[in-house]
C-alpha cells in the first residue's frame, strides 16, 4: 500500500542503538522526521545522513525527532552512528516490518540482496499525520530536503 499525505502513519515499534525498543507513538507532540535507508556504510548513505547530522539545529528547531531506519542491525547501526558521529537516533528494521508498512522495499538491491529498504523520506505531524512522502527508487539518490524543511517550517509556524 502506498503512503500518502494526509493518512494517518503506520505506528511500529524498532529496537535503536542502545538496544532500546522505539515506539513510532513515543512521539506524538513533536514532529518526525523519518529517513528509511538502505544499508549502514554506504556512500550515498552517509552522504545523506551526514548532511542531516550537520544541519540537525534545523530539525530541533522545528520540534522534529529525527528516525534513521535501515534493515541492519542495531549493533552494526551503533558502530556506524559513533563512527559518522550521527546525532539522531537510528532503528533497525532487521524484520523489515516497517519498511514494508512504508512501502519502501526494494524487491532486488545491488548484488542480487532482497527486500532492502529504499531510500525514503516522511515527515509526520504532532497528531501522527503524514505531511510528506517520497519514496526514492534510485538509491543514488536523496530525499528533497528544501521541501522537508519548508514542511517543517510550516508546521512549527502552525503549533
Amino acid at each position: 500500500m502506498t503512503i500518502s499525505v494526509g493518512q494517518v502513519a503506520p505506528l511500529f515499534s524498532l529496537f535503536d542503538t542502545t538496544k532500546t525498543k522505539i515506539n513510532l507513538s513515543d512521539f506524538r507532540e513533536r514532529n518526525v522526521l523519518l529517513l528509511f535507508f538502505p544499508l549502514a556504510f554506504t556512500s550515498t548513505c552517509t552522504k545523506e545522513l551526514c548532511s542531516v547530522r550537520d544541519n540537525i539545529t534545523l530539525y530541533n528547531d522545528a520540534n522534529a525527532e529525527v528516525l534513521g531506519i535501515s534493515a541492519d542491525s542495531p549493533y552494526s547501526l551503533r558502530k556506524y552512528k559513533e563512527e559518522q558521529s550521527l546525532n539522531f537516533t537510528l532503528l533497525s528494521d532487521f524484520n523489515r516490518s516497517a519498511s514494508l508498512a512504508y512501502d519502501s522495499l526494494y524487491p532486488v538491491f545491488s548484488m542480487e540482496m532482497q527486500n532492502v529498504p529504499k531510500r525514503a523520506a516522511f515527515v509526520i505531524d504532532r497528531e501522527g499525520i503524514i505531511r510528506y512522502a517520497e519514496v526514492l527508487e534510485n538509491a543514488n539518490e536523496v530525499p528533497d530536503f528544501e521541501a522537508i524543511e519548508k514542511i517543517l517550517l510550516v508546521l512549527t509556524e502552525g503549533k
